[in-house]
């Protein structure tokens, strides 16, 4: 769980570590278990290269600081959607403000609704 205290930390690593290997991210915030970033992907960019890179590093500054108890690792998989240039200002508000909509409303609860809206079915881990 990413507390307050050190959310804000791991963005702006995140941040310097896209610059640094010219990931174009240009928003990035979430709440305590998990982050929203907004990329875009270079014609020799995938989105799970791009992931990879950004989750690796920053669990491996994670846990060399110590900022957590116990050892940190984001989860393996992720959700990916394309952005048309019209949603991007949308989208950047929807990113900035994570505490506020998630005070209103659960991971959980959003993450139930997507799947409702768009007719995704939950994979179990043991379905193989």
């Amino acid at each position: 769980m990413l507390k307050k205290e050190i959310r804000y930390d791991v963005q702006n690593h995140i941040i310097s570590n896209c610059k640094d290997k010219q990931i174009f991210l240009q928003e990035i915030n979430g709440f305590t278990e998990h982050l929203h970033c907004l990329l875009s992907l270079g014609r020799t960019r995938t989105i799970a290269n791009v992931l990879q890179l950004i989750k690796g590093e920053s669990s491996n500054w994670i846990n060399k600081n110590k900022f957590m108890p116990e050892h940190f690792s984001w989860q393996d998989d992720y959700y990916a959607v394309s952005v048309s240039e019209l949603q991007v200002k949308r989208v950047i508000q929807y990113i900035r403000n994570q505490e506020l909509h998630h005070a209103k409303k659960t991971f959980e609860q959003e993450v139930d609704e997507f799947m409702e809206r768009y007719g995704w079915v939950k994979s179990n881990s043991s379905d193989g």
